[in-house]
């Protein structure tokens, strides 16, 4: 079980989580994240299971436009016309966390934890991509409705980890 994490986190991403740490392990892969509206949830829960040490590099925590340029090379151009929570950034934001990593699978998040009507932000609209050394990177898109920041959140890391696993087994 996640210790820092019981028991907040259900049981079934427990047991997705080990199983991501297992493939990885198997098959000598690091692991890396560039999160955004999880805010570090995912490298957390990534490094909270004992024995995996191996398998998980860095992650980074890039919540401003600021942060996603300087610390993973995210264009400002792409920022500035596509938004930080786009396919574009969510991209760039992955490819730019291998890039600046030891690890063979990175995973990006970026989204909106709750709408915000004034500014255009529909709630739970997050972008994910997944991205492997000499493979094309996937992108998924989730609507999960704003049903609040911590399901939101939960909800992230599921399909997070599915993507990672969905890597780590050579989907392409």
């Amino acid at each position: 079980m996640a210790e820092a994490l019981d028991p907040a986190l259900p049981p079934a991403l427990d047991t997705l989580t080990k199983q991501v740490l297992q493939e990885a392990c198997d098959r000598g892969l690091m692991l890396v994240t560039a999160e955004s509206c999880t805010g570090g949830l995912l490298a957390s829960l990534l490094t909270d299971i004992p024995g995996s040490s191996h398998a998980f590099d860095r992650g980074f925590v890039t919540y401003t436009d600021e942060a996603k340029h300087e610390l993973l090379g995210v264009p400002m151009e792409v920022l500035k016309e596509h938004g930080a929570v786009s396919k574009a950034a969510a991209l760039a934001m992955a490819e730019g966390a291998l890039a600046r990593s030891q690890g063979a699978i990175a995973l990006a998040i970026t989204g909106y934890t709750e709408g915000n009507p004034k500014h255009d932000e529909e709630g739970g609209l997050v972008h994910f991509a997944a991205a492997r050394t000499g493979r094309p990177t996937h992108h998924r898109e989730e609507h999960f409705g704003d049903i609040g920041r911590a399901k939101v959140r939960l909800a992230s890391l599921e399909v997070a980890l599915r993507m990672m696993l969905e890597r780590l087994n050579g989907a392409d």
